[in-house]
C-alpha cells in the first residue's frame, strides 16, 4: 500500500532537503532515503556523480535479475567462462577458464564475493560481449531514471574511467531491487559463499551488526574511497542509506576500513530511526477541502486523495506541520469525478515541500443558462 504512494508524491524541492538534520557524516557524498515512498529525508552531495566503485553491480545485478524474473533465464541455466573473464582483475569469484557456472553462484559471487569476473561472465552471457552489456546498462539506466549515472563496465573498477553514479541514483537502483525482485533479495543478506574451494565473508560487514539490516554493497577504488549502500527495516519503515568517498588513509589494509565503513553506515542508519518518523498524512479516500467551481450547478466540489498519503520527516518538525491545498485557478464545470483539480502540500521546518494530486469526490454538471442568469443576480443584489 505504501509503495503505491510513490507513484503520486513529488518531490517539489530536491534540493532544499532537511537544513538542521540530526544527521552528519564524514563521508563526501551520502544520502538517506525512506524505501516505502522514495522520499529523500537528508542528503550531502548527493546529487553530484561520483565513482561508484563496486556499488555499481547493482546495475548488473539488477539486468539478471530482471531476466530471472521476466523467465529469459533461469537460476540453473549456466554461463561460460571466457579468458577475458578469468583474467580480470581485483576482487574475484576465481571462476576457472572454460567452465560453466550456475547464474545463482554468480548471483552470490556478485553480490557476496564482490566478483569483477563474475559480472564479465554475467555481461558476455546477456550482452554477447562486455561492450553490448554496456550498452544495456546505459539503456536501462535511463528507463530506471538513473539520471546522474554513467557506464563503462560492468564492475566498476577505475579502468576504464568514467563510471559515475549519484548517492541518489544508487538509492533509486537500491529501492528498485528491493521493491521488484523480492524473491531474489535475499542473496544480498548471505554472509559467505564458497566457491572453488575459496571461502570468502560477504564485504558487507553491517548485516549481523545493525538491527534489520538485509543488503546490499559495499565498493572501494582509490579515487572513489569507501563507499557502502545499505537497507535495514524495522516494524514497517525501512531505509535506504547511500556513503561514498570515506577516507582511512591511517589504515593500510582492508581489514580495518571495511569496519570502520560498517560502523559510520551503522551509526547513521541507527540516528535515522530515531530520529525520522512516517505520519498520514490523509486516509485514502478522504476528504481533504473543497475546490472552487466556476459556473458549475455547484458552487465546489469536495477533494480527496486516491492513497493514503503519508510522510516521513523528523520528529521534531511534525509539531509544526503545516497543510497547505492550492487548487488549479479558474477551474469550470463541467468537472467529472475523479478529476485532478490541485494539490495538496505538506510543508514544516527543516522538510522538503511534498505534495500529492487532489481529486474532485464527485462530478459537477454545467449550470444551464437560465439558472445562470438567475445566480448572477442573486450574487449581484444579495451581495449588497
Amino acid at each position: 500500500m505504501f509503495r503505491r504512494l510513490a507513484l503520486f508524491i513529488a518531490i517539489v524541492a530536491m534540493a532544499t532537503l532537511p537544513a538542521r538534520a540530526a544527521i552528519d557524516t564524514s563521508a563526501e557524498h551520502a544520502l538517506l532515503m525512506d524505501a516505502n515512498t522514495g522520499q529523500v529525508l537528508w542528503q550531502k552531495d548527493g546529487l553530484t556523480p561520483m565513482p561508484p566503485a563496486s556499488m555499481s553491480k547493482l546495475m548488473t545485478i539488477e539486468l539478471l535479475f530482471q531476466r530471472l524474473k521476466d523467465g529469459r533465464i533461469k537460476l540453473t541455466d549456466t554461463f561460460p567462462v571466457s579468458v577475458r573473464a578469468w583474467r580480470t582483475g581485483g576482487s574475484k569469484m576465481f571462476v576457472r577458464e572454460g567452465s560453466r557456472v550456475p547464474v545463482e553462484d554468480l548471483i552470490r559471487g556478485i553480490i557476496i564475493q564482490s566478483g569483477n569476473d563474475a559480472c564479465v561472465v554475467v555481461a558476455e552471457a546477456l550482452g554477447g560481449t562486455v561492450e553490448g552489456f554496456i550498452k544495456m546498462m546505459n539503456k536501462r539506466a535511463k528507463e530506471l531514471g538513473l539520471d546522474q549515472s554513467t557506464f563503462v563496465n560492468p564492475d566498476g573498477l577505475p579502468d576504464p574511467p568514467g563510471q559515475l553514479m549519484s548517492a541518489l541514483d544508487l538509492a533509486k537502483l537500491a529501492r528498485h531491487i528491493i521493491n521488484n525482485y523480492p524473491q531474489y533479495y535475499h542473496y544480498f543478506s548471505e554472509k559467505e559463499f564458497v566457491w572453488n574451494n575459496i571461502h570468502q565473508p560477504n564485504r558487507d560487514l553491517v548485516l549481523g551488526q545493525l538491527p534489520g539490516a538485509d543488503g546490499l554493497k559495499t565498493g572501494h577504488t582509490d579515487a572513489a574511497g569507501y563507499g557502502i549502500t545499505i537497507s535495514a527495516k524495522r516494524g514497517p519503515q525501512r531505509f535506504i542509506l547511500v556513503l561514498n568517498g570515506l577516507r582511512y588513509p591511517q589504515y593500510h589494509n582492508d581489514y580495518f576500513p571495511n569496519i570502520r565503513r560498517a560502523e559510520e553506515a551503522g551509526r547513521v542508519m541507527d540516528v535515522a530511526f530515531r530520529e525520522f518518523r512516517s505520519y498520514l498524512v490523509a486516509k485514502a479516500g478522504q476528504v481533504v477541502g473543497q475546490a472552487p467551481i466556476l459556473e458549475g450547478v455547484e458552487e465546489s466540489v469536495p477533494v480527496t486523495v486516491r492513497q493514503p498519503f503519508n510522510v516521513t520527516m523528523q520528529v521534531d518538525s511534525h509539531s509544526k506541520m503545516k497543510l497547505l491545498l492550492r487548487y488549479y485557478p479558474g477551474l469550470k464545470a463541467p468537472v467529472a469525478a475523479g478529476q485532478k483539480v490541485g494539490l495538496l502540500t505538506v510543508a514544516a521546518p527543516d522538510f522538503p515541500p511534498l505534495s500529492v494530486p487532489v481529486y474532485a469526490a464527485q462530478p459537477v454538471e454545467q449550470v444551464g443558462f437560465i439558472s445562470g442568469l438567475w445566480r448572477a443576480a442573486r450574487r449581484k443584489f444579495w451581495s449588497k
